[in-house]
């Protein structure tokens, strides 16, 4: 109410015209990126008709008796190049998860001197700008030629960037106070790290590594069709024969087994966080 026993006046509305006008320059890039495409977008049309066809030519295999020759033939040989892929991955993470914990320490402010901190996250900012497949071709087929390890080691070496980087992050978020008691009681710095910090992240950590080794398995099938092993190299042979029942057999299993070891890995993941929530209640 007003002075004067009268209604206050409603506030004017906000204006629409910044939101307007936001949305009408997100429409004009869209259209701008459609049209600098120069994509064939009537062939839109036809893609209906040729999901179904393809969706036919690659289960044409599923419904054969996996049993007889030669489907079991093909089941072999993809569990074979999967379990080759699953090889690959694991070899990277660990070479990943290993190097990346020395590095997320000297990246860590609350751990290492500031110098220190920048060449580390320098080094990891290269790292994480530099894709697996261009670090295996350009540096490690050189060295290997079309091996596996030349996948394995681009992969790890990827994993470093990233695990690096969430290490680093960890232990700047991590509880102060047993840091501060050891520091009290006289303990050195190592001690610190290795008591203080490392079992506070730790558990976490572990769940990063899980997660990246799910990556990896993707990121390994993308490395193994420049000849570098696993399923990727499988589909890429069988794409270029146009052997369609076979590669929607490889492709079969390379989903059940990646959605198999995602459920297990988020799994533990989940054990490990909530065992290090748990512990922290007790203690805080």
């Amino acid at each position: 109410m007003s002075a004067a026993g009268l209604p206050a006046a409603r506030p004017p509305a906000p204006s629409k015209l910044p939101a307007t006008l936001a949305f009408v320059a997100v429409a004009a890039v869209v259209v701008v990126c459609a049209v600098a495409l120069r994509a064939d977008w009537p062939a839109l049309l036809g893609l209906p008709e040729r999901i179904v066809t393809y969706t036919r030519l690659l289960t044409e295999g599923f419904w054969a008796n996996p049993f007889a020759d030669p489907q079991r033939e093909w089941w072999t040989v993809a569990f074979d190049f999967m379990f080759d892929s699953l090889s690959i991955a694991w070899i990277g993470t660990l070479i990943g998860a290993l190097l990346s914990v020395p590095f997320g320490f000297a990246a860590a402010r609350n751990v290492a001197p500031a110098w220190l901190v920048w060449i580390s996250r320098t080094i990891l900012n290269v790292i994480r700008a530099i894709p697996e497949f261009i670090l295996a071709i350009v540096f490690l087929l050189p060295l290997f030629g079309f091996h596996p390890a030349a996948g394995a080691i681009a992969l790890g070496v990827g994993s470093i960037g990233t695990l690096g980087k969430l290490t680093s992050e960890a232990l700047e978020d991590l509880q102060p106070g047993p840091v501060e008691a050891l520091r009290a009681a006289g303990a050195s710095g190592l001690s610190v790290l290795r008591w203080g910090m490392l079992p506070q992240v730790m558990p976490e950590i572990v769940s990063f590594w899980l997660y990246r080794f799910e990556v990896n398995i993707r990121a390994g099938a993308i490395l193994g069709m420049l000849g570098l092993g696993g399923i990727g190299f499988l589909f890429d042979q069988l794409f270029n024969g146009r052997e369609w029942a076979r590669a929607g057999i490889a492709l079969l299993v390379t989903v059940v087994v990646t959605i198999v070891v995602d459920q297990l890995s988020a799994a533990v993941r989940h054990r490990i966080i909530g065992r290090e929530q748990f512990s922290h209640r007790d203690v805080f």
